[in-house]
């Protein structure tokens, strides 16, 4: 039987527990380059109407 390394069994341990919380988060939180972009227009647009609602002497 070898012998283990167990400092070395601890990090690779811990690297694989933080890739997986690392994965979990990607799903829960990411979201597509679509939804970003479209996140992003919807805000413009927002901007755009209030912008047009000011009045000249602001």
């Amino acid at each position: 039987m070898k012998p283990v390394n167990l400092n070395q069994y601890r990090k690779t341990k811990a690297h694989a527990d933080k890739k997986a919380r690392a994965d979990q988060n990607a799903v829960k939180f990411g979201r597509t380059k679509a939804e970003k972009r479209k996140e992003t227009q919807e805000t413009q647009t927002l901007r755009d109407r209030l912008d047009q609602h000011k009045l000249d002497g602001e």
